[in-house]
């Protein structure tokens, strides 16, 4: 029962009803008895900064998805003593909004998954998910590349790369990783066109559907490693509980399996 006690967290973002989210970390809570409750909440970017600070300082926190990371990095305060360029988690500390950027983990789990390929990271997308691959690619000691519709902002991007110590990525290509929304709909284009993959590069879609996302299941069907997000929102999320409940370890078997009877 959800009373004036309940800790409430929450999906900041548009589209939100596809999201396992929910699902996943209502799961975990179950399972350890805890008095909170996880809501998806479709929100434009201007009330994003409301949302945070109503539902933080009310106990709770959440997460932020497309297209609200950047967003909310400017709301939050970092706990890790450093700008964030993108935030995904938030909840509140000594009574401010804090944050972080838990993405990073789960992509860097999916990598792991792929067999940790050698080479550098090509990222389609110049968006807060991609900030937070460039981070896991900084993090994997490995160079990033960009591609971007926007010569624009791909020019931008890989300055605020560059600002962030990430370095350059080069040939060969070891894994490409689709960090823009293409895939959430069944009409969508693919984020890049098989015959544009570099060699024998893996691929990592951030976007996760039943049966895989169109674009992982053409790479399987030539031969490619690839992945879709689930493991990535899995790491992610194992990583977020554990900021909202520090002294709780993330019950990550049950998050798991909620999400594969999601994705069934």
């Amino acid at each position: 029962m959800i009373t004036g006690r309940t800790r409430v967290f929450g999906l900041l973002g548009d589209p939100v009803d596809h999201s396992l989210s929910p699902a996943m970390h209502n799961a975990a809570f179950a399972a350890l008895g805890l008095d909170a409750v996880y809501v998806p909440i479709r929100c434009s970017g201007a009330e994003v900064p409301a949302l945070m600070r109503a539902l933080a300082l009310a106990g709770g926190g959440g997460n932020l998805t497309i297209p609200n990371k950047r967003i909310g990095a400017g709301v939050a305060r970092s706990i890790a003593g450093r700008p964030l360029e993108a935030c995904n988690t938030f909840w509140s500390q000594d009574a401010m909004v804090v944050g972080d950027e838990t993405d990073s983990v789960g992509i860097a789990r999916a990598w792991a998954s792929l067999g940790r390929p050698s080479g550098d990271w090509l990222l389609i997308g110049t968006g807060g998910s991609a900030l937070a691959a460039a981070r896991a690619a900084r993090n994997a000691g490995v160079g990033v590349l960009v591609r971007s519709r926007s010569p624009e902002r791909a020019s931008a991007f890989r300055q605020e790369l560059g600002a962030m110590g990430v370095g350059a990525g080069s040939a060969p290509i070891g894994m490409v990783v689709n960090c823009t929304p293409l895939g959430l709909r069944k009409d969508d284009r693919l984020p890049l066109e098989l015959d544009d993959m570099p060699g024998t590069a893996a691929g990592l879609d951030l976007v996760y559907a039943r049966g895989q996302t169109t674009w992982v299941r053409a790479l399987a069907a030539r031969g490619i490693p690839a992945r879709d997000g689930r493991e990535v929102l899995l790491g992610q999320g194992a990583a977020a509980f554990e900021r909202w409940f520090p002294a709780e370890p993330a019950p990550v078997e049950v998050m798991r399996a909620a999400l594969v009877r999601g994705l069934t």
